[in-house]
């Protein structure tokens, strides 16, 4: 595990032009072999607690990505540069991932960590986060280590009490601050939003003038829109 992160660590995978030569046919032969290979394997290696640890309620899945700032993403691209680290199914196949992994305050650039329920992407656009929403938390920097640790043992702990309504957490390092997000599947549901920012306050010692703020999924994917609509019309 160790090494699979290592490999990570300086991987900016914005760039895919080393491909271009290839024929398309190639290309959808190549992504059918690896999805293929991937469905055979998600078949094969199912993730189950091992004997005498301790289950989670439910299996998550850690996921790294890193871009370079200034970089027009398109959502193919984005899903392309998002690195599945692995997915556990108990306490101690979590702490074995973990205490391998950086800390958020000593990682560099423009990078995320992500850790989402098992089969949910860590993008809007997947069916379990499609309606939802998420609560978002600005740091100042020297912060992001503390509260990512206190956030996720909350969220594997079940300590939100909201039901199926988790559906993830991100840690997004970036240059003048570190932010801190939790994602849940129904933006519209306001008690249980309610409930989340009142046990983010709690889990991660919040002091009373924290600003938080909630942002639908929906509301995100228009920004972007035209966020990028503009760039494109701007010749860039």
């Amino acid at each position: 595990m160790n090494n699979k992160f290592d490999a990570l660590k300086d991987d900016d995978s914005g760039d895919h032009d080393q491909n271009e030569e290839n024929s398309t046919q190639k290309d959808g032969e190549k992504e059918k072999t690896e999805r293929d290979k991937n469905q055979n394997s998600s078949k094969r290696k199912a993730v189950v607690p091992g004997p005498a640890e301790h289950p989670l309620q439910y299996n998550y899945t850690f996921w790294y990505s890193r871009r370079t700032p200034g970089r027009p993403t398109s959502s193919q691209s984005y899903e392309q540069n998002i690195k599945q680290i692995g997915t556990f199914a108990s306490v101690e196949q979590f702490w074995r991932f973990y205490s391998h992994m950086v800390r958020p305050g000593d990682l560099t650039g423009h990078s995320d960590f992500h850790l989402f329920k098992e089969g949910i992407k860590p993008m809007w656009e997947d069916d379990a986060n499609k309606n939802g929403g998420k609560w978002i938390i600005r740091l100042r920097k020297g912060l992001a280590s503390r509260c990512w640790e206190n956030l996720i043992l909350a969220m594997l702990g079940e300590q939100f009490m909201v039901g199926e309504e988790i559906c993830g957490a991100v840690v997004s390092v970036r240059f003048q601050e570190d932010i801190i997000s939790i994602w849940n599947k129904t933006a519209s549901d306001q008690a249980t939003t309610a409930r989340i920012r009142d046990t983010l306050r709690r889990v991660l010692n919040l002091p009373p003038n924290t600003i938080m703020e909630y942002k639908t999924h929906t509301d995100s994917i228009k920004a972007w829109e035209e966020f990028h609509g503009l760039v494109n019309s701007s010749g860039r």
